[in-house]
């Protein structure tokens, strides 16, 4: 008797447990994609990566010779309407020249210095760049490390590279449920994939003799991505 009790109180207990489970919904299906959208424009400011290098038997002198060439650049940076801000030292280097080094049984022995100097500029101004290049090249600049282009305020032009991507996701997401023969639902998740800048298309010459430095600036654009969570509809 005492058997059969503990199974009819068992039978209740089961039911209860099991009614819950059997309640609980299956997950909502749903469409994952992502988008990219790229918008692009003429740029209104330019970054320059210069410097100059000197070599001396001695180090003072090797600095000595990139410091004034340096201050004579910035001299002239000055007199073209450059600000301070716009004006920074990215490295400053003092290295010794070794000799020897392929001399079997000879110790490498130090036959002179390098010192480097190398200044970024930001000119905000494109119809003075061709100018500014040709004159720090003309005071004494040895060294190009680079140019490139940009937007002094990018969010506009951010903004409809973001729109795009969501265009772009949402089309991505209707020609996948329209090949699966399913409706799509709305909106349940949206979160974005980050923003690049794509390397701008242009050209440059450099003629140190001129007394100005041919430069295209082309287009400069923002690419924004992202990704998006849809409902399939019923």
């Amino acid at each position: 008797m005492r058997r059969n009790a503990f199974v009819t109180a068992l039978v209740p207990l089961a039911l209860m447990l099991a009614t819950p489970l059997a309640a609980q919904e299956l997950p909502r299906p749903t469409i994952s994609v992502s988008g990219e959208g790229t918008a692009y424009a003429v740029p209104d400011v330019a970054t320059i990566t210069l410097g100059v290098t000197s070599q001396a038997e001695q180090a003072a002198d090797a600095m000595a010779q990139t410091s004034e060439t340096v201050g004579t650049i910035l001299a002239r940076l000055v007199e073209m309407g450059l600000v301070a801000r716009d004006v920074q030292t990215s490295d400053l280097s003092l290295n010794p020249i070794w000799s020897n080094r392929s001399v079997d049984n000879q110790p490498p022995r130090i036959e002179g210095f390098e010192a480097s100097n190398q200044v970024t500029i930001r000119v905000q101004d494109l119809e003075k760049l061709g100018d500014v290049l040709g004159a720090v090249l003309g005071d004494g600049a040895n060294r190009l490390g680079g140019l490139s282009f940009g937007l002094k305020n990018p969010e506009p032009l951010l903004d409809i590279a973001r729109r795009d991507a969501v265009a772009d996701a949402m089309a991505r997401a209707k020609v996948y449920a329209e090949a699966a023969g399913v409706t799509l639902g709305p909106v349940l998740s949206i979160s974005e994939g980050g923003t690049s800048i794509p390397r701008p298309e242009m050209m440059m010459e450099m003629r140190v003799s001129d007394a100005s430095v041919p430069v295209a600036a082309g287009e400069t654009g923002l690419t924004a991505a992202v990704s998006m969570v849809f409902a399939i509809g019923e």
